[in-house]
């Protein structure tokens, strides 16, 4: 029996608090957010198949003996030509700032195709390259991890530490697959050995910084990007505006959300709603998981031409607004 079924069981003995900061970046959809989400063991953060799904910095909190590991999840570093763009990249550099590790999270197969692939790898893998020059001209001590190893022949994976050791000085490699959970728990547990004495930043219970109401909006938009396509997820943000609860004590959750123009909003809701109806369907039932508790949903869409360039909305998402 564990101590949490048997009262009388004594707490595991613990040394002296050790904390660390680690940020994880890469290009967009390297695996980042998935990352960090296997070793905190719980979703902290939102993930879909699209690039830039990650629009802010999110800690997410893990335990490991004495040690606690703060992961950063950073936004994709690529470059940018908007406003919103320019502001999750410079997020996404800020990580850095004070960080104790930082890992560069590398799609092994995507790097691989985008020597002579399609578009999209090509791109991801520029992307790559400039976040390792920046790396290497700035000194910083980063360590390098192949995602999706699974995926990828070792003999690629191989050439690849060639590659990318010769580009920059990293202070080792990892090899893992986030989705499988390969390589995991030899990472986390060297990221802990290497934590410097420090009380620990977050309590024992806590597995991330984001609040509730943030992290329903961000469950929201996630939905609208796994159900929407092209550019149009982009064009979206979510704003979860009343946090209640009815009479019987179940949370009602009001959110909106945001488009660029009206053409858009159609689009969002589909014929006679059914489109909005099943986002609302799916954040519903994934934030009735998340917090354990029965959550009544209601959406509604509305134009806001240029929400991109309001300073509130950056707020919002916590970004800082990049001229």
């Amino acid at each position: 029996m564990t101590s949490a079924e048997d009262p009388t069981a004594e707490a595991p003995t613990r040394g002296p608090q050790r904390c660390a900061f680690v940020a994880v970046i890469g290009a967009p959809n390297a695996g980042k957010s998935s990352l960090v989400n296997a070793l905190v063991g719980a979703k902290v953060s939102i993930v879909t198949h699209k690039v830039q799904t990650t629009r802010t910095r999110i800690r997410g909190v893990a335990i490991v003996g004495d040690a606690q590991l703060v992961f950063i999840d950073t936004p994709g570093i690529f470059s940018p030509r908007r406003r919103l763009d320019r502001a999750m990249v410079a997020a996404a550099w800020e990580g850095l700032k004070g960080a104790d590790s930082v890992l560069l999270v590398v799609d092994a197969p995507a790097y691989i195709a985008g020597e002579n692939g399609p578009a999209a790898a090509r791109r991801s893998r520029a992307d790559t390259d400039a976040i390792v020059a920046v790396l290497k001209e700035q000194g910083a001590a980063a360590s390098l991890v192949l995602n999706k190893i699974d995926k990828t022949p070792r003999t690629s994976l191989l050439a690849l530490v060639r590659h990318f050791n010769e580009a920059a000085p990293f202070a080792e490699t990892f090899f893992l697959s986030a989705e499988r959970g390969d390589g995991l728990a030899e990472l986390r547990d060297l990221l802990a050995a290497r934590a410097p004495a420090g009380a620990w930043m977050y309590p024992e219970d806590q597995l991330s910084d984001i609040s509730d109401r943030l992290m329903a909006a961000e469950v929201t938009r996630e939905k609208i990007y796994l159900r929407l396509h092209e550019e149009l997820p982009y064009e979206t943000t979510v704003e979860t505006e009343s946090w209640t609860r009815n009479q019987k004590g179940e949370l009602k959750v009001e959110q909106t959300i945001y488009v660029a123009r009206d053409g858009q909003k159609g689009i969002v809701l589909g014929e006679r709603g059914q489109t909005l109806k099943a986002i609302g369907a799916a954040a519903r039932a994934e934030l009735a998981a998340l917090l354990g508790e029965t959550v009544h949903l209601f959406l509604h869409v509305k134009v806001r031409e240029g929400w991109a360039e309001e300073a509130a909305r950056y707020r919002g998402m916590g970004l800082d607004i990049v001229d």
